[in-house]
């Protein structure tokens, strides 16, 4: 078996199950070495120890729970001092489908620290010392309600578009500089994220695509330099017809005057 030249270092969130976990796969069988973050320091343990074996790649484990600042502030230093990560993951998320009148507010700002604060904050943290490397990678997972925003939960739905928005303008404040930038809308997965988020029968459908064609997707989509990746959607040509038409509309929207429909 050829092995993979060395691409160092890979820090995956979310990294003990699903979507997370076949990143970590994939991505050490590519020939990164991975520290992996998640909260369950026993699933964690044991993959990191499986993973080391089959490939051979250093694999490190890194419990810690982001919507902890203290644990979040360990992980951002290592990002920002470890001079051998050459791709972030942002992998790490949590879902509902719980409408306002259902849902705990508590819940929803636990999962705005985690959807939107903490991808933030990790980014920054790597951004910077990629800028200064000339190179780096960073993978920001969303969801492809954060177009179809109507699907889900609207808290969910809103933080997925946060994602997306703000990997247009990294793509756009880093891609001179060396820093590429992938942003990930999966659609429906089969993954434990639909336990949480409190419809377990979506891992099922008929249309939920597996961790494993969505992450070997996504990785073909980043190999082909694609800035925005949606495995699920096969008509390519209207992703890229609805894109061009929102930054056409984006120059139309300042004037001195309100429109004429509103007669002032």
């Amino acid at each position: 078996m050829t092995t993979p030249t060395p691409k160092g270092t890979a820090l995956i969130t979310g990294a003990s199950t699903g979507i997370g976990a076949v990143y970590a796969d994939r991505l050490a069988r590519r020939g990164y070495d991975l520290i992996l973050v998640a909260r369950n320091q026993q699933r964690l343990a044991a993959l990191a120890e499986k993973l080391q074996a089959e490939t051979g790649r250093t694999v490190t484990p890194l419990a810690a729970d982001l919507n902890d600042l203290a644990d979040l502030a360990k992980v951002e230093a290592v990002l920002r001092d470890d001079a051998n990560i050459t791709l972030l993951v942002n992998n790490a998320g949590v879902g509902s489908v719980a409408s306002i009148l259902k849902g705990d507010a508590d819940a929803m700002q636990a999962m705005i620290g985690l959807n939107i604060t903490a991808l933030t904050r990790l980014t920054y943290a790597v951004a910077p010392a990629f800028v200064a490397r000339g190179a780096g990678t960073i993978v920001n997972i969303s969801s492809v309600v954060g177009i179809a925003v109507e699907m889900l939960n609207g808290v969910y739905s809103a933080s997925k578009s946060y994602v997306l928005s703000f990997g247009h303008a990294l793509q756009r404040d880093l891609g001179d500089k060396g820093v590429r930038i992938q942003t990930v809308l999966p659609g429906a997965t089969a993954t434990e994220f639909w336990d949480v988020a409190g419809y377990a029968a979506q891992k099922a459908g008929a249309n939920t695509m597996t961790a494993a064609h969505l992450v070997d997707a996504a990785l073909v989509g980043l190999d082909q330099g694609e800035p925005v990746t949606i495995p699920g959607l096969h008509e390519e040509h209207e992703w890229q017809a609805w894109e061009q038409g929102r930054r056409a509309l984006s120059s139309k929207f300042s004037h001195a005057l309100p429109a004429a429909r509103y007669g002032v």
